[in-house]
């Protein structure tokens, strides 16, 4: 029998939870795999070989990186979610509220810390900085001022593209057809020597995103075959670009670490982020959760050169397997208060403030192109018999 589209609608057919926790684990354990592969696997903090940890960790932390593949399959999942029912102006003051603050706050606190203690990095020139608070500096060809930030110009590029469906209003369908023309986008790009249609294709990470839309499909309509095959494509493509994953972060090192583990781990988040949009985990509601996942993004943008200027300060005064979970812990805490005190007040007055803005915009563009009342020349002005209303309107 064939298989069915279901019917657009801004009422599920089903009753997910407002708040899915087992997302903000995941999101936290992608977050910690990032720290423990910048923290263990590179060199940049410690001044020795990161194998003075424990090697089996060592090994371990090689593969960290893969949290980042996740961190794009559960933001496929989140924004086609926060942009449903959406207009394009609500989904842009929601996206600029949530990254912007703690952005902000990231970068200053960086280059902070790399201007009074130059261990391991030099900030650059001041208008560096200034450009990396955009968070637009890849696209001007400007350095990120911590390695971290080129994830965000990803998720950017992905922002926009899904705008055009946003813009559109979100439906089953268009997000159907969204993932099969950027499916087929990031095939034909490979060879095109097209760097306009490369750039945009971002085919190494695009599967990601593309799986985790249907996923959300899958738990707002239930799953069908259709959308099977999209997370099935998704899924062999991210496989294929492992290789070019593990060079790109491992160097030459690469041709001596395994594969297997690295698409391992892709295969159980791919059945991780299947069984949430599923509903297996609907009933967890550890509060703890949502915490953890809420200093995701925060530990996310300052662990990274703040972290390896504390180990590379502290490196010779505290043994190694004590000073990467005091220096994670660290971190955590960091994060805790940007997000309390930066994220939740900033973010708060930011969305206001540009929902203030986008009424009057609308309310703008409603009078566009409206003729204005014609104006009354004088000559028409005519004298009234009331004495009063003579002196009011008189024309000399």
């Amino acid at each position: 029998m064939a298989c069915t589209a279901p019917k657009d609608s801004s009422a599920p057919p089903r009753n997910p939870p407002p708040r899915l926790y087992a997302l903000d684990g995941l999101r936290f354990v992608a977050a910690l795999l990032v720290v423990a592969y910048h923290y263990i696997t590179l060199r940049d903090g410690w001044g020795k070989d990161p194998e003075a940890i424990s090697s089996s960790v060592y090994h371990l932390s090689e593969y960290g990186w893969l949290g980042v593949e996740v961190f794009f399959l559960i933001s496929g999942f989140v924004i086609c979610m926060s942009g449903w029912g959406r207009s394009l102006g609500d989904f842009v003051t929601s996206r600029v509220s949530r990254l912007y603050p703690a952005y902000w706050v990231a970068v200053l606190l960086t280059a902070g810390v790399l201007t009074a203690f130059p261990e391991v990095r030099s900030v650059g020139s001041w208008q560096n900085i200034l450009t990396n608070l955009t968070m637009l500096q890849e696209g001007v060809g400007v350095a990120d001022l911590d390695d971290v930030y080129w994830t965000l110009f990803v998720e950017l590029k992905f922002y926009l593209l899904f705008a055009i469906v946003i813009f559109r209003g979100v439906t089953y369908r268009r997000c159907v057809l969204f993932c099969g023309l950027w499916t087929v986008a990031g095939i034909f790009s490979l060879g095109s020597h097209n760097e306009l249609l490369t750039s945009w294709a971002v085919s190494q990470y695009s599967p990601y995103f593309i799986a985790g839309i249907a996923f959300y499909l899958m738990h707002r309509f239930r799953p069908n075959a259709l959308l099977w095959a999209i997370v099935a494509v998704s899924f062999l493509l991210a496989q294929h670009y492992v290789h070019g994953r593990l060079v790109t972060n491992l160097g030459a090192k690469a041709d001596a670490v395994d594969e297997w583990p690295a698409r391992l781990v892709i295969l159980m988040a791919f059945v991780m982020m299947g069984a949430i949009a599923l509903g297996f985990f609907d009933r967890l509601r550890w509060s703890w959760l949502a915490t953890a996942g809420n200093l995701t993004y925060p530990l996310y943008l300052i662990h990274m050169y703040v972290g390896f200027t504390i180990i590379s300060l502290l490196r010779h005064h505290v043994p190694a397997w004590l000073l990467f979970p005091v220096v994670t812990a660290f971190m955590l805490a960091i994060s805790w208060i940007i997000h309390r005190c930066v994220e939740r007040p900033i973010g708060r007055k930011l969305r206001h403030a540009m929902k203030r803005s986008m009424k009057e915009m609308r309310a703008d563009s409603m009078d566009y192109g409206r003729p204005c009342p014609p104006a009354r020349a004088e000559a028409d002005i005519r004298p009234s018999t009331d004495r009063t209303e003579r002196r009011k309107v008189h024309v000399p």
